[in-house]
C-alpha cells in the first residue's frame, strides 16, 4: 500500500473531476497530478533523496494537499509542523528530524531568520504562500512551472511516509514514525465502516492540516477520489461561507470547534444542509455540546474517533447509530483495522469493566519514535501500543476512556477521573468549557480543581457549580476550588493543555 495509490486511480478514472478547491482556485485531478509530479521533480532536483524529511509550515491550502502527495512521489517523508509552535519548538523538530527543506507560508515568513539560526541543518526554504517570494527563498510556483514531471517513486509498505511530532500535552514532543502501511491501514479501516466519506464526497478541511487527524480524513478522501475543500484556518464565518458556497458533505472537527460553530450567533444564517457526515475527536465531547449539535444539524451522521498520533491515528470509532444512552460516553468499538485490549501494569488483560491502560495493535501502529529507541520500546512493549490512557471495556466491546494516566486525581485516597467531572460541569447552562486538574492540598493530598470558561452573557459562582455537580456526581468528585479565566490554553490540535494549567496554578501559588 502507498499514499499515492488513490491519486493514480483518480488520474485514470476521473481526470476531469475536481480535486481541490481553495479560495477562487479549482483544480482537476489532471491538473493536481501534473503539479504533484512537477513538485516532486523540483524536490529531487534540490537534492531530496529517498527517505529524507521535507517539512511544511503552512496554513491549510491546495498547496498543502499537493505537498502531501508530492513528497512521497519524490520518495521522501512528510514532516508537517505545528503552526502554533514557537520558533524554538519548530527549530527543535527540524533539528531532531534532520530536516533540510522547509515549505513556508506567508504568515510564518517572519519566523524564517530565527529558524535558519536555530536549525543549522535547514538549507532550503520554499515559499508556498500567495505573496511575493522573500529574498533567499525559492518560489513554489516557479519550481512547479520550471521543473519537469518525474515518475512516482512508489515508496510503499514499511517505507517511512511521515514523521509527526506529538502535541506535547504530556511531555517534550516526540517524532512519531509512520509508514505508508500505517497511514493506509487507518484510512481504509475508517472508510470501511461505510459511515465516513463516500465516492464523490467533498471533504472540508477546517481543522489544521498539520494534524494527523486531518491527514487521516484526507487519506480516506484521496483513496475514494473525493474533492478537498480547504479554508486557511478554523474561523466560524469562513467555515459557514465555505459550506454554503461549495456544499461539502464531510468534515472533521475537534469538540471545541463544534461548540464554537453550533453556539455561534450567525449559525442559523447559513445553509449547512449539505453536511452529511462529521468525524470528531481529539478530546472528549460533552453531552451538552453533542445534543446541541444534533439539534442544529439533525440530518448529519456523527462519528467519534478515538486514537492518537502513534496509531495513525484511529483506534476506535463510535458510529452514528451508537450515539445513544450510556454509549455516548464511550469512544466506540475497535476500528476495523485495529485490535484493542485493556491491560494492567504487568501487561495482563483485566476483567470486563475494570479500569486499565487502553492498548492497541494493528497495521496502523507506528514504527516507533524518531531517534528514541528506549521510549519506542516502552510504548510498544509486549507487542501492544500503550496509549497512556485509562479506560475499560464493556461486555459489548465499547471502550470507555476515563482519563489520561497523568490526569487522574487521587484525593483522600479516592480516584477521580477528570473527564467525569468535566462532563457534569458541561451540563450547566453557564459553562462554555472546562478543564479539571488535581492540585496539591495539605489535607487531601490532591484537590479537585476546576478551570471554567463561562458562556457569554452568563454568570455562575463556585458555590452554585458545586451544588449543581453534587446532583450528578459523588461528593468527593466535586471541585473544591475554581478559576474563571476568559479562555483555556489550547494546543494546535485543539486539545486543552492541562499541563499549562498545572504550571500556571503552581506559579500563582509561588
Amino acid at each position: 500500500m502507498y499514499l499515492t495509490q488513490g491519486l493514480h486511480r483518480s488520474l485514470q478514472a476521473t481526470p476531469n473531476a475536481t480535486a481541490t478547491i481553495f479560495k477562487d482556485r479549482k483544480r482537476t485531478f489532471a491538473e493536481h497530478g501534473e503539479r504533484i509530479a512537477r513538485l516532486a521533480g523540483a524536490l529531487q532536483g534540490l537534492g531530496v533523496h529517498a527517505g529524507d524529511r521535507v517539512a511544511i509550515l503552512s496554513m491549510n491550502s491546495d498547496r498543502y494537499a499537493e505537498y502531501l502527495l508530492a513528497v512521497p512521489w519524490a520518495g521522501a517523508a512528510v514532516n508537517p509542523v505545528n503552526i502554533r509552535w514557537s520558533p524554538a519548538e519548530v527549530a527543535y523538530s527540524l533539528n531532531d528530524s534532520d530536516t533540510h527543506v522547509l515549505l513556508i507560508d506567508d504568515p510564518f515568513v517572519p519566523m524564517a531568520p530565527i529558524l535558519l539560526e536555530k536549525a543549522p541543518g535547514l538549507s532550503i526554504l520554499i515559499h508556498c504562500g500567495d505573496g511575493a517570494t522573500p529574498e533567499g527563498m525559492l518560489s513554489y510556483e516557479d519550481l512547479v512551472a520550471g521543473s519537469d514531471p518525474v515518475g512516482d517513486a512508489y515508496r510503499s509498505g514499511d517505507d517511512l511516509a511521515g514523521v509527526y511530532y506529538t502535541g506535547g500535552t504530556t511531555g517534550f514532543p516526540k517524532g512519531v514514525m509512520l509508514s505508508h502501511t500505517n497511514f493506509m491501514a487507518s484510512g481504509l479501516g475508517t472508510i470501511a465502516t461505510g459511515e465516513l466519506l463516500k465516492v464523490g464526497s467533498i471533504l472540508l478541511h477546517a481543522a489544521p492540516m498539520f494534524h494527523l487527524a486531518d491527514l487521516a480524513a484526507w487519506c480516506g478522501a484521496t483513496i475514494l477520489g473525493g474533492t478537498h475543500l480547504m479554508v486557511p484556518f478554523f474561523e466560524p464565518t469562513s467555515v459557514f461561507k465555505a459550506i454554503a458556497e461549495h456544499r461539502p458533505t464531510d468534515v472533521l472537527l475537534v469538540p471545541t470547534m463544534i461548540q464554537i460553530l453550533v453556539d455561534h450567533p450567525d449559525s442559523n444564517n447559513y445553509d449547512l444542509s449539505s453536511m452529511a457526515r462529521m468525524l470528531y475527536g481529539g478530546s472528549s465531547i460533552s453531552e451538552g455540546v453533542l445534543n446541541r449539535t444534533k439539534a442544529r444539524l439533525p440530518g448529519m451522521r456523527m462519528t467519534q474517533a478515538y486514537g492518537q498520533t502513534e496509531a495513525a491515528p484511529v483506534i476506535t470509532l463510535l458510529l452514528p447509530d451508537d450515539h445513544e444512552g450510556n454509549r455516548m460516553r464511550s469512544g466506540g468499538r475497535a476500528a476495523p483495522h485495529c485490535q484493542v485490549a485493556i491491560l494492567d501494569l504487568d501487561g495482563n488483560e483485566v476483567r470486563t469493566g475494570d479500569v486499565g491502560e487502553v492498548c492497541a495493535k494493528g497495521a496502523n501502529v507506528m514504527q516507533g519514535y524518531w531517534n528514541n529507541p528506549e521510549q519506542s520500546a516502552q510504548a510498544l512493549r509486549g507487542g501492544w501500543l500503550h496509549t497512556g490512557d485509562l479506560g475499560y471495556l464493556d461486555d459489548e466491546g465499547f471502550v470507555y476512556v476515563v482519563d489520561r494516566l497523568k490526569d487522574m486525581i487521587i484525593t483522600a485516597g479516592e480516584n477521580v477521573y477528570s473527564a467525569e467531572v468535566e462532563n457534569a460541569l458541561s451540563k450547566h447552562p453557564a459553562v462554555a468549557s472546562s478543564a479539571v486538574i488535581g492540585v496539591p492540598d495539605d489535607y487531601y493530598g490532591e484537590r479537585v480543581h476546576a478551570v471554567v470558561v463561562l458562556a457569554p452573557g452568563h454568570r455562575a459562582t463556585a458555590e452554585e457549580l458545586q451544588i449543581f455537580c453534587k446532583e450528578l456526581i459523588a461528593g468527593y468528585k466535586v471541585p473544591r476550588s475554581f478559576e474563571f479565566p476568559e479562555a483555556l490554553p489550547m494546543s494546535g490540535a485543539g486539545k486543552i493543555l492541562k499541563r499549562s494549567l498545572r504550571e500556571r496554578y503552581a506559579a500563582a501559588q509561588g
